[in-house]
């Protein structure tokens, strides 16, 4: 009779290659998805080492939607990355009017 299961052991850490220095030069440096310089991808370490924890209550409808558009980065993430580009833009008003809009032509 064949037999028709099989056991495999679990794979280690050990199973994965070495890195090398050439494999850390050759890296691409991301920042929320996208490619950064060196000197954007230190400010964005920095950033998050500087990070507070604080409670804030949010409507149900902007958590649901970021969830929605997170995946598998986090929402919470999505969220502080989005009104950290709203800061650094500095277009609080026209982006605040747009997103009302959005939600207004949705709702």
């Amino acid at each position: 009779m064949k037999r028709t299961s099989s056991t495999k052991t679990p794979a280690t850490s050990d199973d994965a290659p070495k890195l090398t220095q050439a494999d850390f030069d050759r890296a691409r440096l991301r920042v929320a998805g996208k490619d950064v310089s060196r000197a954007e991808w230190q400010a964005a370490v920095r950033a998050r080492v500087s990070k507070l924890r604080i409670n804030i209550m949010l409507d149900a409808p902007i958590v649901d939607h970021f969830k929605a558009l997170a995946g598998e980065r986090g929402y919470q993430t999505l969220i502080n990355d989005t009104l950290r580009r709203v800061i650094e833009t500095g277009h609080l008003e026209a982006d605040l009017r747009r997103v009302i809009r959005e939600e207004l032509a949705h709702g």
